[in-house]
């Protein structure tokens, strides 16, 4: 539970390239997160190829920390599942548990918001040529952190109340 207290936004890489078992344990870890109805919306797109990394990272103003990164990691939800209410809640379930996973194994990276916003779920299904039945929720670059970032504690009383 560490990582709970050491993740932070890492949004310099090394120019290195992380390693395949390192990948499959971060989208283990995803997979792990539970969600509405067990539905399990979610697959991911894993790129690696710097032209689309590049393309990525235009997508929005705040996206730029993906062009130097090695790996963009693209987690994506199904239309059509049980309670497609309640999938994108799936997905940014997943994805903390992919990020926290991430930082586990000493690499860092960043949560770059696609959805809800139309424009940049269409201009990375686009780049990805991503299937209809799929929509595009986040980035994810990551990588072996080029800067290092202390978190905050964020821990609040005066937001916590009792009902007794």
């Amino acid at each position: 539970m560490n990582s709970i207290y050491h993740r932070t936004s890492i949004r310099r890489y090394q120019n290195r390239p992380v390693e395949r078992e390192k990948i499959e344990a971060i989208l283990r870890a995803a997979m792990q997160a539970p969600s509405a109805t067990n539905q399990q919306p979610w697959e991911f797109y894993v790129v690696t190829d710097q032209n689309r990394i590049r393309e990525l990272s235009r997508v929005s103003l705040y996206a730029y920390p993906a062009e130097q990164a090695p790996v963009v990691i693209v987690p994506v939800y199904r239309k059509v599942c049980r309670a497609p209410a309640y999938a994108q809640i799936d997905l940014a379930i997943a994805l903390e548990n992919l990020w926290l996973e991430t930082d586990s194994l000493g690499l860092g990276g960043v949560w770059l918001g696609i959805a809800p916003v139309e424009e940049r779920m269409l201009a990375v299904e686009r780049i990805l040529d991503i299937p209809e039945e799929l929509r595009a929720f986040a980035l994810f670059p990551l990588g072996y952190p080029a800067e290092e970032r202390q978190q905050q504690d964020r821990y609040d009383e005066s937001r916590i109340h009792y009902v007794v």
